[in-house]
C-alpha cells in the first residue's frame, strides 16, 4: 500500500516515515511539506492512504482532503493531530478522512489505523472516539466558544487583539515566530474567523479584552 505523508516539520516526517515503512505492506512513496506539495504527489502517485498533519505550516491538512481525493478519489486519508478537539475530529471525519490519530498515541496505533482504513472502516484513537461518544450522548448544552481554545491559544489571542505583533507574541512568549503563527491558524480555525480584525471583535465579544472607547 502507497502512502504520501504529509507534516512541515522534517524530523517528524522522517520518524513517521520510519515507522510507516516497518508496516508489513505499506510504504511511503512520498514526502510533502506543503498542501500544493502534497496535492501534487497525489495526483502523481494516487497513493491508498494520505497521512496529513492537521496544522501544515500556516495552512490547515483539512484543507487539503477535497482537492486530494477529487485528484484520487479511492485514497484513504488519516489526519495526525496535536489536538483531541471533537470539533476539530467531527470537521475532519465531515471532510472525508477516514482515521483522526493524535500524535500522543502509541507507535502500534498507526500501524492499527492504516490497516483499518485500507479495509474500508474508519479509526479514531480511543481519546478521541470518547470525547465523539460524549458528544452525541450528552446532554446538549449551548458550549461556550472559548472552551474550543487551548489556555495558551486564548492568551495569545489575547495578545493579537492587543495588536501585538507575531514576532512581540513569540518574543514574550519565548515561542518561535512559526509556532505563534500555527497557534493564530488554529485560532482561527476553531473560532470560524477569518481574519485579524475578525479576532480582535471576537476577543472583545468574549471578555478576553475590554472594548476601546
Amino acid at each position: 500500500m502507497n502512502v504520501i505523508l504529509v507534516d512541515d516539520h522534517a524530523l517528524v516526517r522522517a520518524g513517521i516515515s520510519n515507522l510507516i515503512n516497518q508496516i508489513d505492506g505499506f510504504r511511503v512513496v512520498g514526502e510533502a511539506s506543503t498542501n500544493a506539495e502534497a496535492l501534487e504527489l497525489v495526483r502523481q502517485h494516487r497513493p491508498d492512504v494520505l497521512v496529513a498533519d492537521i496544522t501544515i505550516g500556516e495552512q490547515s491538512g483539512l484543507d487539503l482532503l477535497a482537492p486530494a481525493m477529487e485528484a484520487s478519489p479511492a485514497t484513504r486519508v488519516v489526519i495526525l493531530s496535536m489536538h483531541a478537539s471533537e470539533e476539530l475530529v467531527a470537521e475532519a471525519l465531515q471532510r472525508g478522512a477516514s482515521a483522526y490519530l493524535v500524535k500522543e498515541s502509541a507507535p502500534g496505533e498507526l500501524s492499527i489505523a492504516l490497516q483499518a482504513v485500507v479495509r474500508g472502516d474508519n479509526y479514531l484513537s480511543p481519546a478521541v472516539s470518547k470525547k465523539m461518544i460524549d458528544r452525541f450522548v450528552r446532554p446538549k448544552t449551548v458550549a461556550d466558544p472559548l472552551s474550543f481554545l487551548t489556555a495558551r491559544q486564548q492568551q495569545i489571542l489575547t495578545m493579537i487583539a492587543n495588536r501585538k505583533s507575531t514576532k512581540e507574541i513569540a518574543f514574550e512568549l519565548d515561542l518561535s515566530e512559526k509556532t505563534i503563527a500555527a497557534h493564530r491558524a488554529q485560532i482561527m480555525e476553531r473560532t470560524g474567523v477569518r481574519d485579524l480584525v475578525g479576532l480582535v471583535l471576537f476577543a472583545v465579544k468574549h471578555g478576553l479584552v475590554k472594548k476601546q472607547d
